[in-house]
C-alpha cells in the first residue's frame, strides 16, 4: 500500500472537487439533481464493476469521491448506502439476474437503494434482530415481518435492502439474510422520523407486515445460495461485506465535512482583523486549527488503509481498519467543526457561514452507523484480546 496517491487518484480528486465546488452549498441542496449529474460523470458508480456500467474501481475511489464532495460542502449521504453498501453486496453476492437488474441503474443514478438493519430493540446488537423471513410452503414466496428504524432515504429509494433472519434448514438456527424490498411492496410501511438534523435525506421507521416477496428477492438466490454453496454463514458474509464499506464511507463523509468547516475557519481567520493583525496570526486561533488539520489528515490515512485492505479482499484486516478509520474521522470531524464555529465566534452561528448546522451533523458521525463506544469494544476485544464485558 502506498501512502502517496497515484496520479490517477489525484486527477480524480481534482475533478470531483472542481465539480462539487460549482454547485451551491445549502442546508438541503437539490441532492437528486446533484446525484444525477455526478452519476453522468461516473462518480456515483465508480466502485461498481465495469461489466455492469460501473467504473471498475473500488471503495478507495468511492470514498475519495465522497470526501471531496463533502469538502466542497455538498456531501451525498446516499453514496454510503446505495453504491457502497447495497451495490457492493449485490456485486459480490447477488445472482446474475440481480446484478443485471440493479447494478447498471445504481451506477447511472437512475435508481437508488436504501439499507435497513437497525431495529428499535436491537441497537448495535445484530444478534437481537427480530425481523424474520419465512417461506410460504405453497408458493415458495418469502414472508417478511419486522421493524426497522433510522433508515435513510427510503422515500427516494426504489428499494430497500433489508437485513432479516431466517431458519437454516439444516441446523434450525436463525441466520442473517438480506432481501431486496421494492418501495411500493404491499405491507411495506414507512413513517418519517422527526429529526433535528437539517439534511436532504430523511430518516424513516419501517414496518414490515407479512411483506410477500418472490424467492429471487433473497440476495444470492434461494436457500442453497444462502446457506449451501456459499457456506453456512453466507448471510453473515454478505452483511459484513456491506458494513465494512459503510464504515469506510462514513469516515470519508466525516473527513469531508471536517475539511469544509476547517476551510471556512481558515479563510475567516486570514481576513478577520480585530487588532493590528488578522486573528489567524494569534496562536490561540492558529494552533487549534493546525491541530484539526493534522487529525483530519491522520484519519484520512487510516481511511485509505481500510479502503486498500477492503479492495484487496482482506475482509478481516479491513474490518479492524474500517472501525478505526470511522472512529478517528468522527473524532476529528467533531473537533474541526467545533473549532471552526469557535473561530468565527457569533458569525459561526449565522446561516450566512453555514457552520452551525454542522454541529449536529458532525455528531452523527460519532453515533452512526456504530457508536464510538462499540468501536472501542471491538478494538478492545478483537485487537487487544481483552475479555468482553457483555
Amino acid at each position: 500500500m502506498s501512502v502517496i496517491e497515484s496520479e490517477e487518484h489525484k486527477a480524480l480528486r481534482e475533478a470531483v472537487a472542481s465539480f462539487a465546488k460549482n454547485h451551491p452549498s445549502t442546508p438541503a441542496p437539490d441532492s437528486r439533481r446533484f446525484w444525477q449529474e455526478a452519476a453522468k460523470l461516473g462518480y456515483i458508480g465508480v466502485n461498481l464493476p465495469e461489466a455492469y456500467g460501473g467504473g471498475g474501481g473500488g471503495i478507495t475511489e468511492l470514498c475519495l469521491v465522497l470526501e471531496e464532495m463533502g469538502a466542497a460542502g455538498n456531501p451525498l449521504l446516499m453514496m454510503i448506502v446505495s453504491p457502497a453498501i447495497c451495490g457492493t453486496v449485490i456485486s459480490r453476492f447477488g445472482t446474475e439476474a440481480q446484478k443485471r437488474e440493479w447494478l447498471p441503474a445504481l451506477a447511472d443514478g437512475s435508481r437508488l437503494m436504501a439499507f435497513g438493519i437497525t431495529e428499535p430493540d436491537a441497537g448495535s446488537n445484530s444478534h437481537r434482530i427480530t425481523t424474520t423471513a419465512r417461506r410460504d410452503p405453497d408458493t415458495g414466496d418469502w414472508l417478511l415481518t419486522g421493524r426497522k428504524v433510522f433508515v435513510s432515504g427510503v422515500d427516494i429509494a426504489d428499494a430497500t435492502l433489508i437485513v432479516g433472519r431466517t431458519e437454516d434448514a439444516r441446523t434450525g438456527s436463525l441466520k442473517p439474510c438480506l432481501f431486496i424490498v421494492p418501495r411500493d411492496t404491499p405491507g411495506f410501511g414507512r413513517r418519517m422520523i422527526d429529526m433535528e438534523l437539517n439534511a436532504a435525506e430523511k430518516q424513516f421507521e419501517l414496518v414490515l407486515d407479512d411483506v410477500r416477496l418472490p424467492a429471487d428477492a433473497l440476495v444470492g438466490g434461494g436457500p442453497s445460495h444462502a446457506f449451501g454453496s456459499g457456506g453456512e454463514d453466507a448471510g453473515l458474509l454478505q452483511l459484513f461485506a456491506g458494513l465494512n464499506p459503510e464504515r469506510i464511507m462514513t469516515a470519508a463523509f466525516a473527513i469531508g465535512m471536517g475539511r469544509f468547516a476547517l476551510s471556512r475557519a481558515v479563510e475567516y481567520a486570514r481576513e478577520r482583523t480585530v487588532w493590528k493583525a488578522p486573528i489567524g496570526a494569534h496562536q490561540a486561533i492558529a494552533h487549534p486549527l493546525a491541530q484539526a488539520h493534522i487529525e483530519l489528515e491522520l484519519a484520512r490515512l487510516m481511511m485509505q488503509k481500510a479502503a486498500y485492505l477492503y479492495d484487496a479482499g482482506d475482509d478481516v484486516g479491513a474490518g479492524e481498519a474500517a472501525n478505526m478509520a470511522k472512529y478517528a474521522a468522527a473524532e476529528a470531524c467533531v473537533k474541526a467543526v467545533d473549532q471552526a464555529v469557535h473561530t468565527l465566534g457569533g458569525n459561526g452561528l449565522t446561516r450566512e457561514f453555514g457552520l452551525a448546522r454542522l454541529i449536529t451533523a458532525a455528531r452523527v458521525s460519532r453515533i452512526a452507523p456504530v457508536s464510538r463506544e462499540m468501536i472501542l469494544n471491538y478494538v478492545s476485544h478483537q485487537t487487544l484480546g481483552l475479555p468482553k464485558s457483555y
